[in-house]
């Protein structure tokens, strides 16, 4: 694989392979055991927005793996601020690594950073973009609690005009025949264009503005942050912020088998309260980050995971 921009990239085979070599990988992540498999690579982390589980998950899963990350640190103190262009950054930092993962605020630069890399990129977000390596540690953690991907109802909640995780995740939970109910104010509604995309596609898609009664029958309900910094116009933002507000009084009557994922961080979308139950799944779908990115890695450096991962090193 050159790399990981969107999840186009993936074939529906590859992503379960993934998954399963994530699952393997689940010792090492949580440091049961050492696993060398990337030792004498060297990641190098493209961070051009703020991040703090996608770049941290990253460079928890180079370490685990026996590998080593550079990082571009603060794009304050970096020669961006002296004009150097995407392309001669990523030119550079070509030479340096085996692989990159990349954050950046504009959409398709991740694109852009591919056709200039010799090495994979990682897509870790460009702008409202797309997000594939978050979808694939979504999808981790909805096949742990569910058991599979497919059939499932799922609910995604909150900022879906400009939130690039959900879609990612529509697109891929369509390809596995879920149905997908889309909760939102009016102002934030998934964009026509992708709801179109996934119609043609043959998805079963609803559009909501009332949350608390989607969730009733639902599999998976996924938050997400009312993004402020997404939004141009002041005013826009203060008539959406708050607008969903899940407490654990509204989970009476879900499934018993119901998870509420979230891409964190959270602001007052999910209260505390929620954190105690059996539903929520948001923090341990943080840690998946680790698992799944091992397994990405591993993918694009060409190291096969092995079929058997028990105590001790290999």
């Amino acid at each position: 694989m050159a790399g990981l921009i969107t999840m186009d990239d993936l074939t529906n085979e590859q992503i379960l392979e993934i998954l399963a070599d994530a699952e393997r990988l689940l010792p090492v992540a949580r440091g049961e055991m050492y696993l060398p498999l990337l030792q004498g690579r060297i990641l190098g982390n493209l961070f051009f927005e703020p991040s703090t589980r996608t770049r941290m998950s990253f460079e928890t899963a180079m370490k685990r793996l026996g590998g080593d990350v550079v990082n571009l640190g603060d794009v304050k103190t970096s020669s961006v601020v002296k004009g150097e262009t995407l392309f001669d950054t990523i030119q550079m930092v070509d030479g340096y690594t085996d692989i990159i993962a990349m954050r950046h605020p504009r959409q398709g630069a991740a694109q852009y950073a591919q056709d200039a890399a010799r090495v994979p990129i990682l897509n870790g977000g460009d702008g409202a973009g797309h997000h594939p390596t978050q979808t694939m540690l979504d999808l981790f953690t909805i096949k742990q609690a569910h058991g599979r991907l497919d059939g499932l109802k799922v609910v995604l909640a909150g900022d879906l005009r400009y939130g690039r995780t959900v879609h990612s995740l529509s697109h891929a939970l369509t390809r596995f025949g879920c149905e997908l109910i889309f909760a939102s104010p009016d102002l934030l509604k998934m964009p026509e264009e992708i709801v179109s995309d996934l119609r043609a596609q043959g998805a079963d898609v609803v559009e909501t503005e009332d949350l608390y009664d989607s969730m009733n029958d639902a599999d998976v309900v996924y938050m997400t942050r009312i993004q402020k910094e997404r939004f141009a116009d002041e005013d826009e933002y203060a008539r959406c912020a708050g607008a969903y507000k899940l407490h654990a009084r509204h989970l009476n009557g879900v499934k018993p088998d119901m998870i509420i994922m979230h891409p964190l961080p959270r602001v007052d979308e999910i209260d505390p309260s929620v954190d105690a139950t059996r539903h929520a799944r948001y923090f341990e779908q943080a840690f998946n980050g680790v698992v799944a990115r091992m397994a990405l890695l591993c993918r694009l450096l060409g190291v096969p995971v092995p079929e058997e991962v028990q105590g001790g090193a290999l």
